[in-house]
């Protein structure tokens, strides 16, 4: 009857989410939610009776599909299409083991101090939980255009590269102003993270030690195919970054030249 009292909230919360998400958007909701969760464990810790154990559990189906529906909102916006079911995978596994190693924790604190002790930690531990994660913002990727933005040109090669053969090194070549190095370098660092998160790993950045200016941008691919791939996983956003670094260079577009491991 108590999960079924949690069930009634949690529906009942589901209709009232969007009006309350128009209001207070999803960080204010989502500090509700763990208020609520607060108030659920304040309310068992001193329940002596049903309808108190009752009306806690209410809260804490509204509470609980507030929560969820504001974290799994963020987790698929902040995803592109490519990454997204993988990305939803982790989302899942590191949510429900968390949710497994939580009742660990709990269940062993329930055993040593009592259960109504261990509700009233818990309800201290979600209020404090929304100070100390309120900088992370929820929802941030929901205006960032993470559609494929497709400008890479397809590489020039001068014969047929089986979809296998690797790894791939990339290399990409700057020439910029030297005035411009530390502007240069504080842009291509953002380039890093969105080249290793596409799938390229050895990332690297090397000046010419005979001509000022000249720098040479290096990262590894597994295969071709993972390279070819590459080009198809740049996003919108992805290219407002890469036009940032370009815009240090001096003549034109910088030379992208590729590499394949050589075989016998």
């Amino acid at each position: 009857m108590l999960l079924g009292a949690i069930g009634a909230g949690a529906v009942g919360g589901a209709f009232l989410l969007p009006w309350l998400k128009s209001r207070l958007g999803p960080d204010a909701l989502m500090a509700v939610g763990a208020l609520g969760q607060a108030l659920t464990m304040v309310l068992y810790g001193v329940a002596r009776d049903p309808m108190t154990a009752f009306a806690a559990s209410v809260i804490a189906g509204g509470s609980w599909i507030a929560a969820l529906a504001m974290l799994s909102v963020s987790a698929q916006v902040a995803l592109p299409d490519w990454v997204r079911a993988r990305g939803l995978a982790l989302y899942t596994t590191v949510f429900f083991g968390s949710l497994t190693l939580g009742s660990l924790i709990w269940g062993e604190v329930a055993e040593r101090v009592g259960l109504s002790v261990a509700h009233f930690l818990a309800a201290a531990g979600a209020i404090a939980a929304i100070p100390l994660t309120w900088r992370w913002k929820l929802q941030t990727g929901a205006g960032v255009d993470l559609s494929p933005s497709m400008h890479w040109p397809a590489p020039l090669t001068t014969q047929t590269i089986a979809h296998d053969r690797g790894p791939v090194l990339v290399t990409v070549e700057y020439r910029i102003h030297p005035q411009n190095r530390a502007a240069f370098l504080k842009a291509i660092g953002r380039l890093e993270q969105q080249r290793r998160r596409d799938g390229a790993h050895a990332w690297g950045l090397f000046e010419d030690a005979a001509e000022e200016g000249r720098i040479l941008e290096t990262f590894h691919v597994e295969s071709w195919m993972e390279h070819l791939r590459q080009h198809e996983r740049v996003t919108n956003a992805d290219r407002v970054v890469q036009e940032a670094v370009r815009r240090f260079h001096i003549h034109g577009a910088p030379k992208v030249t590729h590499y394949i491991a050589a075989e016998d």
